[in-house]
C-alpha cells in the first residue's frame, strides 16, 4: 500500500515527501514533535497530546502554524490516507527555512509542518508484553530541558542503540546522583515490595508523557498507591515489578534490568492489569 504524508499543506506521497536542506529543524534540531497512538483508526489523547506539543512550542518561542481544530483535521486525514487502524501518527513543526545561523531569522519564517503516520504490528506488541522486555542502564548525558519534547534525540538514539547491543528493548537513563530518570523514548515506573507504583516527578529531567498521566487516573480508580519520587537502580534491581510507559506501547511490562531478573522474571499483576485497563481513561478521538 503507498504511504501518505503532509508537508507544508500538501498530502504527498511519501516517496516526494521533502523539506528544505536549509530547514532550522534539519540543521539545528529547531523543533518540536509530537508521537499519538491510532487505535481502531482514531487518535487516543489527541487533546493531551496538542496541549503538550504547544507547550513545547512556547517554550522554543514558536508559534503553532495552523489552530488546533485544523491541525486536528490534518491528522486525522493522515490516519485515513494511510489506511491506519493500529498505528501511529508523528507531527513535526520546525522552525522553517532560512539561512543558516544560529539567531532566529529575521524576519520571522512560516514554520515548517510534517505529518506521517505508520502502521504498528499489535500481534508482536502483544507478545512483548506477554514476555516482559529487557532494559539496560546508561548515564542520562542529555541536555537540561528534556521537558520539551524537540527533535534533539542525539543522546537517545545513542541510548537505545547501547540498549539493542546488549539484547535489551530499552535504555533507563540515570542521572549523576544514580536514581533513574526515565527511558529513551519511555517513562519508566517500578512497583515496590509492598505494592506501591514509584515514577519519577515530572520536572525538567523527564518528558511528562501523555501515557505516563492517563495512567495515574487508572492508578487511582484501581485504588493502587502511587508516589511521584526519584529511584534508584538498586531500588529498581530489588522491586516486585517494573515496567514502561509511552504512546506505542502503552504499559509494557520490564523482567529484566542489566540482566537481574525483577521479581519473578514474568510480567506482573499491576502492569498487565493497568495495561489492560489503560484505554478506559484515555480520551479517544
Amino acid at each position: 500500500m503507498s504511504r501518505y504524508a503532509y508537508v507544508n499543506g500538501r498530502y504527498l506521497p511519501f516517496r516526494d515527501a521533502m523539506v528544505h536542506v536549509e530547514d532550522r529543524g534539519y540543521q539545528f534540531a529547531d523543533a518540536v514533535y509530537e508521537v499519538c497512538e491510532v487505535r481502531a483508526g482514531r487518535l487516543i489523547d489527541e487533546r493531551r497530546h496538542l496541549d503538550r506539543l504547544e507547550r513545547s512550542l512556547n517554550a522554543i518561542r514558536l508559534r503553532l502554524p495552523m489552530s488546533r481544530a485544523a491541525l486536528g483535521v490534518v491528522l486525522r486525514e493522515v490516519v485515513a490516507r494511510n489506511r491506519i487502524g493500529f498505528g501511529m501518527v508523528y507531527l513535526q513543526i520546525s522552525r522553517g527555512v532560512a539561512r543558516r545561523d544560529l539567531a532566529f531569522p529575521v524576519p520571522e519564517r512560516a514554520p515548517c509542518i510534517v505529518v506521517t503516520a505508520r502502521a504498528l504490528n499489535r500481534v508482536r506488541l502483544e507478545a512483548l508484553a506477554a514476555a516482559g522486555i529487557a532494559v539496560v542502564s546508561v548515564p542520562d548525558d542529555r541536555w537540561g530541558r528534556v521537558d520539551i519534547k524537540t527533535v534533539g534525540l542525539l543522546p537517545n538514539v545513542l541510548a537505545r542503540q547501547t540498549a539493542i547491543e546488549k539484547g535489551a528493548r530499552e535504555a533507563w537513563l540515570v542521572d549523576e546522583s544514580g536514581a533513574v530518570t526515565e527511558g529513551a523514548s519511555t517513562n519508566a515506573w517500578i512497583v515496590t515490595g509492598d505494592g506501591r507504583l514509584v515514577t519519577r516527578h515530572a520536572d525538567r529531567a523527564i518528558l511528562g508523557g501523555i501515557t505516563r498521566s492517563v495512567l495515574f487516573d487508572a492508578v487511582k480508580a484501581l485504588g493502587l498507591t502511587i508516589e511521584e519520587r526519584r529511584f534508584a537502580l538498586a531500588e529498581a534491581y530489588a522491586a516486585r515489578e517494573a515496567f514502561i510507559t509511552s504512546a506505542t506501547q502503552n504499559v509494557m511490562p520490564v523482567v529484566r534490568i542489566d540482566g537481574r531478573v525483577i521479581g519473578d522474571g514474568k510480567p506482573g499483576p499491576v502492569a498487565t492489569t493497568l495495561r489492560q485497563e489503560f484505554h478506559r481513561f484515555a480520551e479517544t478521538g
